[in-house]
């Protein structure tokens, strides 16, 4: 049985604005913001996060009728190992009632530097007060990946948000392994905890994927890593 990987990572980051590595401005009916954080919707969970020390922004536009649409890049490719990576999306959010809304919306996976890239995916999602349901589907080059997202917010008591993230991977070509075992499909999943204290962001991260040893060598999904691993993240911004 694989053992648990623990990584502990610190980051600090530099920001101008006055809000915390986002600048946000009220224009008219539009609200337009320039954050190095993915947008805050169903959407959020499903762009590419961003890489590790990658310069990494988007922009998020949103209209007071409901409808939004923007573009996140997970990595500008300003590195010399690093390739451009945009996340253009459109979508829409409204409300039955007080507690109860719903979204729904597109998002185009995009490597300009790279040919035959693109990807695109559906979501959809309902939100119970602060309780946050998602699904979507994206066709990905080689693979079909169906997405489960809950965002649960902060728990009682505990004072912790809690996310889960599942998805499935269905193969286009089943890959052959090192024993001769074919593998067509693969699931993998993520839990985190965070909460920021005395101005640090804290995060807690499980995640892990059906996939152990040689069928590994196939693995890319929605984790850094194919088997299991606990990671700790301190984040602090100064401004």
């Amino acid at each position: 049985m694989a053992r648990p990987l623990l990584t502990l990572t610190a980051t600090v980051l530099f920001c101008s604005s006055l809000s915390a590595q986002q600048i946000q401005r009220q224009l008219g009916d539009f609200d337009l913001k320039l954050s190095t954080n993915s947008p805050r919707s169903m959407a959020q969970g499903l762009i590419s996060p961003s890489a590790v020390g990658a310069l990494h922004g988007g922009v998020d536009i949103r209209h007071s009728n409901g409808w939004y649409f923007g573009q996140y890049a997970p990595s500008f490719g300003l590195s010399p190992n690093s390739t451009l990576k945009l996340d253009s999306y459109l979508g829409y959010r409204g409300r039955l009632d007080d507690s109860l809304g719903f979204e729904a919306g597109l998002i185009h996976y995009s490597k300009p530097n790279l040919a035959d890239s693109d990807s695109y995916a559906l979501y959809g999602g309902i939100s119970v007060s602060d309780t946050h349901f998602g699904w979507a589907l994206r066709d990905n080059p080689g693979n079909l990946i169906g997405t489960f997202l809950a965002d649960f917010g902060q728990l009682p008591l505990l004072e912790v948000d809690l996310t889960l993230k599942v998805a499935h991977h269905r193969l286009s070509t089943p890959f052959t392994i090192g024993d001769g075992s074919q593998v067509g499909s693969f699931s993998d999943w993520y839990l985190e905890l965070s909460r920021p204290w005395l101005g640090i962001d804290l995060n807690l991260i499980y995640s892990s994927s059906d996939l152990q040893g040689a069928g590994c060598d196939l693995y890319a999904g929605i984790n850094s890593y194919c088997e299991r691993l606990v990671i700790f993240k301190a984040q602090r911004s100064f401004f």
